[in-house]
């Protein structure tokens, strides 16, 4: 039997996202744990390479559309204005290491939306396509 959970969007605001007494230190640590597994998998190939999602499998061109007449809470960010964007979508494993292909390892996907209107993180301005 499939059961559907009920979730309420909330519309984005600074107030929502609070941080952790303790998030900075998680981050160094999530830091650390990057770094040391860039250092290992160095060690073993003789290659720089991710510290997760080393291997790719694919890219694909995409096409990302926004639908008119999202409900307020959804038409935010990247979805508040309808239209269509070109994307690219990565598929790779999990792991650092660049394991054979008859190993089984959990698989991920990335989406990259070109060329989005609005705010840019700092750094990332010439990061449009």
């Amino acid at each position: 039997m499939i059961s559907r959970l009920s979730v309420t969007p909330v519309r984005y605001t600074a107030d929502v996202e609070k941080l952790e007494p303790d998030e900075a230190e998680t981050s160094r640590k999530i830091a650390e744990t990057m770094i040391s597994i860039c250092e290992t998998t160095y060690e073993n190939s003789g290659h720089a390479i991710r510290a997760v999602h080393a291997k790719s499998h694919g890219l694909l061109a995409a096409s990302f559309e926004v639908l008119e007449d999202l409900p307020p809470e959804l038409a935010q960010g990247l979805f508040a204005k309808p239209g269509r964007s070109e994307a690219v979508v990565r598929l790779s494993t999990t792991p650092g290491d660049l394991l054979h292909d008859s190993v089984s390892t959990p698989r991920g996907m990335a989406l990259k939306v070109l060329n989005v209107e609005g705010p840019r993180l700092p750094g990332s301005a010439q990061s449009t396509s």
